[in-house]
């Protein structure tokens, strides 16, 4: 697909990967929708690159469909859906007092990273369906952003593993199923980079951590999973796939 003159949404777009995505696909021409919880970062970032910026709660159905209601009010329906939003968090099953950790922080975590990001899909692919089919008869595009950790979860991850598992997991019978309509599913599983979490650590930490990356020995740049994600868009053939994007990292334990 041809970015140049599609219309484009990114969730999380307001800060991090997701404002490198947001603002890679408007350098190619697109008219972008920065949908994010942050309605300030949205806003900033929209503000930048000539979008729309809807504040968004991917896991409320409510709020998914105000903002492509949005979305299509200004620019029309969105071919490209990119899911980059998505939380942290790491805590042991087994906590320091003895007591079980709470279920209350993994159903959060698997909420909005697993089922907030199939809501997104599930509610844009009905309405791309409906459009025209361009070369290829391909409707749209979608991607989902995993990690590593869905292969190399540490100590005290097992929510934010299980949840980038489960998209991992998800991309296959995604792309298969919404063959039909000539949409596709790609998923990203990026490794340590230089978002605006990872630079709130020391100086010390960030070169630590990007010393366990074998080549290049640096966290990686959000431009760089950017550009995949362009990418991603512009080669058809890309689909059902899950692309890790960490320089050859394996995780240690801890």
């Amino acid at each position: 697909m041809n970015i140049d003159g599609q219309v484009a949404l990114v969730t999380g777009g307001g800060s991090g990967l997701g404002e490198a995505v947001a603002r890679e696909l408007a350098k190619h021409g697109a008219k972008v929708a920065v949908l994010d919880v942050n309605a300030d970062g949205a806003q900033r970032v929209a503000a930048d690159i000539g979008g729309i910026a809807c504040r968004c709660d991917i896991t409320d159905t409510a709020s998914v469909t105000a903002a492509l209601d949005a979305v299509e009010a200004k620019f029309g329906t969105p071919r490209i859906v990119m899911n980059i939003a998505g939380i942290g968090g790491a805590k042991r099953v087994i906590q320091k007092d003895g007591s079980p950790a709470p279920l209350e922080d993994f159903e959060r975590v698997i909420r909005v990273n697993l089922i907030g990001t199939y809501n997104v899909i599930r509610l844009a692919a009905a309405r791309i369906a409906k459009l025209d089919p361009l070369e290829d008869g391909e409707r749209g595009v979608m991607l989902c952003t995993a990690s590593v950790a869905a292969y190399d979860g540490q100590v005290g991850q097992e929510a934010y593993s299980a949840s980038k598992g489960g998209l991992v997991g998800m991309t296959l019978p995604l792309a298969r199923d919404l063959a039909q309509w000539g949409v596709r599913v790609v998923t990203v599983a990026p490794g340590l980079f230089l978002t605006p979490l990872m630079a709130q650590l020391p100086p010390e930490v960030q070169q630590s951590l990007a010393g366990s990356i074998p080549f290049p020995k640096r966290l990686g740049k959000p431009e760089e999973f950017a550009a995949l994600a362009a990418h991603v868009v512009t080669n058809v053939h890309l689909n059902g796939e899950v692309i890790r994007l960490d320089g050859a990292l394996r995780m240690a334990p801890r």
